[in-house]
């Protein structure tokens, strides 16, 4: 591509996989030899019948799905999935467990609250502003879902093992971790991502979800916010985000066939993470703001002595091509989002800048 890239640290819309934006690029004005974009063809045209059903294989294929699964494409983002979980399963008189590990979960519980569902909140680390991912932690036997955030972008923590919960089906909002490392597909009765952090374009989330969990849900609410609606029509009821859904099956494909699956994923992910934690570790200048336990691999979240020298460091690493490291508006610091995407290059290049700056600071 001929103009120069910088190293993209964004949280969300964030870095994508070069070799999938110059596939989009090469392949823009004529699809599959269809003559139009992809941006033009119908949803109901065989060239998007083989996007959308490559995007469902090779989702099935990385994380060793069975056929109790299906795999939805809905717009709205994670945002949506707030209300529209509880919408489908909060049902005469049910209720929902709910893990609050910072302001993503906090927004699902207040979704149930706004709704006038039946929730506990099961355990929190608001305490301790959200540093740390809570353990030990005592579920009601009867909750029809167990709600958690795996990955939470603005405190930079991760749930690194999922909780026991005597059988009752995990829900897990995977919108920063989805894709970045293998699942045990059994604990969950549904996962949703919105795609902007680690499998595509901003505009579609993608939703799997167990049959057995689709049977529990009421077909009571209006038909664009039912699961069964989407699992009945192939994600396709109306008009889908086909370019958000085309960006997701190129993504998905370079996982599966340049990377090598998520073993491989998760690999990378722990080199380049232990890489920027351990520059972090060794500095008495920079300072992790998570629990050693609990930081995330894919938002490293950071502090510099004073917000002034945070100021400076965001502004002179972006005058090094290295962008979107200003931490969250509603915590401040410094945060480097190192998704999927995110080269092994772009964190080594990070660190030598963060050493630097560090001597001359």
């Amino acid at each position: 591509m001929a103009e120069k890239r910088i190293f993209n640290f964004n949280a969300g819309p964030a870095a994508l996989p070069l070799p999938v934006l110059e596939e989009i690029q090469s392949s823009f004005l004529n699809f599959n030899g269809s003559g139009m974009s992809i941006t033009e063809i119908s949803h109901r045209s065989p060239w998007f019948d083989q996007v959308i059903n490559d995007a469902v294989e090779r989702t099935k294929r990385l994380l060793n799905l069975d056929d109790r699964f299906h795999v939805l494409f809905v717009q709205g983002g994670a945002s949506l999935q707030f209300a529209m979980a509880p919408m489908n399963f909060l049902t005469d008189g049910r209720s929902a467990d709910f893990v609050n590990t910072g302001t993503w979960s906090t927004k699902a519980i207040n979704e149930a609250k706004i709704l006038n569902k039946e929730y506990s909140v099961a355990a929190s680390s608001e305490d301790r502003n959200f540093c740390y991912i809570p353990k030990d932690i005592s579920f009601n036997p009867d909750a029809a879902y167990v709600h958690i955030t795996s990955n939470n972008t603005i405190k930079g923590t991760q749930w690194h093992t999922f909780p026991d919960t005597n059988g009752v089906p995990i829900m897990a909002d995977m919108s920063s971790d989805f894709m970045s490392r293998p699942l045990d597909m059994d604990k969950f009765g549904m996962i949703y991502a919105g795609a902007q952090k680690n499998i595509g374009p901003s505009g579609v989330c993608m939703v799997i979800i167990r049959k057995d969990m689709l049977d529990m849900a009421t077909d009571e609410i209006p038909s664009m916010l039912r699961y069964s609606t989407y699992a009945a029509k192939n994600s396709m009821y109306n008009t889908p985000p086909c370019f958000g859904i085309y960006t997701i099956q190129l993504v998905l494909k370079w996982l599966e066939e340049t990377v090598g699956g998520l073993e491989k994923m998760e690999a990378h992910n722990q080199a380049k993470g232990k890489l920027l934690y351990d520059l972090i570790d060794n500095s008495d200048f920079y300072r992790a703001t998570a629990d050693k336990d609990s930081r995330s691999l894919m938002n490293v979240t950071f502090r510099l002595p004073t917000e002034e020298l945070e100021k400076l460091f965001v502004e002179k690493a972006a005058e090094k091509g290295l962008g979107g490291l200003k931490g969250h508006r509603s915590v401040g610091g410094c945060r480097a989002s190192i998704y999927n995407a995110a080269t092994m290059e772009a964190v080594q290049a990070l660190v030598e800048f963060m050493e630097s700056f560090a001597k001359e600071n």
